[in-house]
């Protein structure tokens, strides 16, 4: 019987590296093997960014995992299935592996992705997350605005192309947190503007990290904003 190491899902925080937890870190210490996702060969993923001060590569063994943007499902699953595949084989050595990813990884993370290929395709490895402190209390602190008092109703959801479904999200919650908002930017600015609420929305790209941009919200129409953008409406 294998005797496997552990997988474990760091959640790293949305971009200051002093956000991460201090169980984090120890594991960031401990782990010989440090597994990361990019986009592709040779480019540092924004976790891996966020540990790069905590992490000496030459003590490490550093596993680049590439997870392609695109949403062919053949090339997905061939990508992922690959990305797990390299893991096992650390894990089948005894090694324990630190996946680390921004935000929480139990909350729209990389590493729900790999926790499922693992259950179906290597169940015998054992499989535990850390949480981590995720872009919507990020911003939430960042900007100074509390989310929830009291009975407030309270929510986070992709934006996606759908004016009636983004209006009825903010006519029905106090305040609301939208990420991936940079693809239907136009969208929503249409529909606080509809709902005379512009002046209640902010719009944060790569929060707390040292390339954070707070957004005027009245000179955003026509701008294109990097994907790790959110919006908070808080009315």
């Amino acid at each position: 019987m294998t005797n496997y190491g552990t997988l474990w899902g760091l959640g790293v925080g949305p971009g200051d590296p002093e956000l991460i937890t201090v169980k984090a870190f120890r594991l960031l210490q401990e782990c010989p093997v440090i597994a990361y996702p990019k986009k592709m060969r040779g480019s540092k993923s924004y976790a891996h960014r966020i540990v790069d001060v905590y992490i000496n590569p030459d003590e490490k063994e550093m596993l680049g995992l590439v997870f392609p943007m695109t949403k062919d499902p053949a090339i997905l699953e061939r990508d992922w299935v690959k990305a797990a595949e390299a893991m096992h084989e650390k894990l089948a050595e005894g090694k324990d592996v630190a996946f680390v990813t921004e935000g929480d990884p139990m909350l729209f993370s990389t590493f729900i992705h790999v926790m499922r290929i693992f259950e179906d395709k290597y169940p015998d490895v054992p499989t535990k997350t850390v949480a981590g402190i995720s872009s919507f209390n990020g911003s939430a602190n960042r900007l100074n605005l509390p989310l929830a008092d009291g009975d407030d109703r309270v929510a986070m959801i992709p934006a996606y192309d759908d004016y009636d479904a983004m209006r009825e999200a903010i006519e029905t919650h106090d305040a609301i947190v939208f990420i991936k908002v940079a693809k239907v930017l136009d969208l929503m600015l249409n529909v606080l503007d509809d709902l005379g609420i512009r002046d209640k929305a902010h719009v944060v790209t790569k929060v707390t990290s040292d390339e954070e941009i707070i957004w005027d919200i009245n000179e955003l129409d026509g701008v294109e904003l990097n994907y790790l953008s959110l919006m908070v409406v808080r009315k």
